[in-house]
């Protein structure tokens, strides 16, 4: 059922841009023969790997944890591709030494993981588990004990499933006060040793994904409603959720300056999914397509915290389904991020949507924009995709992605708090051959290439770069199917970690001056 949902929403992508001739071609990547080191990059620039709760920990019913949405979904009759769960995952709750060790041998500088609200909460308000607290203190003074400094992710898509009974989670305002009091309490309980809060993973994933589509949980949605979901509307409860998310932040980042900012010394922001769209053609109505996809992508959550409003796209396309903010909303959003958090990965095409068939089909947020997103070529060589159906390994993109947000937000703090690609995880492979991956550091190579070409050459405010991931792990819908880490683990044999040839990759580029 997960691959036949897939499938049906990109039919009716092929199907509205049939025939349509795609007349540009990518621009060069920065010098393939030019050599990068550490040293490279500014004094001060931090490497690290990223990770999330959910798919790394395990230990779903451990030491007070409580269920999360996505317990919920993933045991649910074909939602995941290979239909199995996160229940254990690669069982970092108990390997987290082992695994902090790793990233010391690599030379990394910092681990971004993220804090399961559900162990500090299980039922997502009212009593504090001290079970949940006194692992994340374990984990993050074994990190600083290793010389590695965590970047905390608050939220990365686990919301307890008690406020999903409760109040339906993100599409109510009541969530504003929980998530406000849940952060508090993180800053309360790990600010002294945490100097870098990101409060939610990808809201634009989660929104359309778990909202629109309904491929992610909650897995809402009212596109073909008795084939794909039992409840939902497209049309406008991504935009709430949007909403709740971006003043849930705003609550947090008030409580973090007034209270806590001063004394802990640290920062929060944000970690946007941001696909660099190129115009499809040079015509108007497709560069505006491109304008447009990128102001329902990245735009939709960063303008309000920057400038306090939806684009003004949104807001003309949207019309009475979008939410509006209040004057004092708007004061308490605009300015509150202290650096962009940015997950790039793969780079489009935008193509105007002259016919209006996606919005005719879909009616969702998707539609809503005019713009048809589609890779370079309906048949594109093998070689340049990754295993996931949606990452197009286009290395230029985050060097103009880079330039486009300097531009547009005035050159803000960024980091790069995920960057990397996936192969395909085949059983029968022999693990010495799983561990060949030289697509992935040329992945890598690449694409640091191009940032610090958008770092020296034009002066983008870039402060660090985390890899996706540190380990395979447990890819959402893909389960298992899919392997994005720097470590092979074997799902047969103990969960043993490996390392695959871009481990060496990486100590060798982090030795280097």
């Amino acid at each position: 059922m997960e691959i036949l949902r897939m499938w049906v929403v990109w039919i009716w992508i092929l199907i509205a841009v049939l025939g349509a001739k795609i007349l540009t071609a990518w621009p060069a990547v920065a010098d393939q023969e030019t050599r990068i080191s550490r040293g490279s990059f500014p004094k001060g620039f931090v490497f690290g790997t990223a990770s999330s709760a959910f798919q790394y920990e395990g230990a779903v019913k451990e030491d007070g944890r409580g269920t999360t949405i996505w317990d919920t979904f993933s045991h649910s009759f074909g939602k995941i591709t290979d239909f199995s769960n996160a229940d254990i995952s690669v069982d970092q709750y108990h390997l987290f030494h082992d695994d902090i060790q790793l990233m010391k041998d690599m030379g990394m500088d910092a681990y971004r993981f993220s804090i399961a609200w559900s162990r500090i909460f299980p039922n997502g308000s009212g009593h504090i588990n001290q079970a949940g607290v006194d692992h994340y203190n374990k984990l993050i003074d074994a990190l600083l004990a290793k010389g590695i400094q965590p970047y905390v992710t608050l939220y990365h898509w686990d919301l307890p499933q008690a406020l999903e009974d409760k109040y339906k989670g993100w599409l109510s305002p009541r969530i504003i006060s929980d998530f406000a009091m849940y952060a508090e309490t993180c800053f309360r309980q790990f600010g002294d040793r945490v100097k870098h809060w990101i409060t939610f993973n990808e809201p634009h994933t989660f929104a359309v994904q778990g909202y629109d589509v309904g491929l992610q949980a909650p897995g809402r949605c009212s596109i073909l409603l008795k084939v794909f979901c039992r409840a939902g509307n497209s049309a406008s409860e991504p935009y709430i959720v949007g909403h709740n998310v971006l003043l849930s932040h705003a609550a947090a980042v008030d409580i973090y300056r007034k209270k806590y900012q001063q004394n802990q010394g640290g920062s929060i922001g944000l970690s946007f999914d941001v696909i660099w769209f190129e115009p499809a053609t040079n015509s108007s109505e497709d560069i505006r397509a491109a304008q447009r996809a990128q102001d329902f992508q990245l735009g939709w959550f960063i303008e309000p915290l920057m400038f306090g409003d939806y684009p003004s796209s949104m807001r003309t396309r949207v019309k009475s389904r979008l939410p509006k903010f209040s004057r004092s909303e708007s004061a308490l959003l605009r300015g509150s991020l202290d650096f962009v958090g940015i997950n790039h990965y793969t780079t489009y095409y935008a193509k105007a949507d002259t016919s209006k068939t996606v919005k005719f089909l879909l009616h969702d947020a998707v539609g809503d924009s005019g713009a048809i997103t589609l890779r370079k070529k309906l048949m594109e060589e093998l070689s340049l995709t990754a295993n996931s159906i949606w990452l197009y390994i286009v290395p230029h993109g985050i060097w103009s992605l880079m330039n486009y947000i300097k531009t547009k937000y005035g050159n803000p703090p960024i980091i790069i708090t995920e960057n990397g690609m996936d192969d395909p995880n085949i059983p029968l492979k022999p693990i010495k051959e799983a561990l060949k991956d030289q697509k992935r550091i040329k992945y890598h190579n690449d694409y640091l290439k191009n940032l610090l070409a958008a770092i020296k050459e034009d002066g983008c405010n870039v402060r660090g770069y985390f890899v996706w991931s540190l380990l395979d792990n447990w890819e959402w819908t893909a389960g298992y199917t899919s392997r994005f880490g720097l470590y092979f683990v074997d799902y047969k044999d103990g969960l043993k970690r490996y390392p695959k040839d871009s481990v060496q990759w990486f100590k060798n580029f982090l030795a280097s001056k």
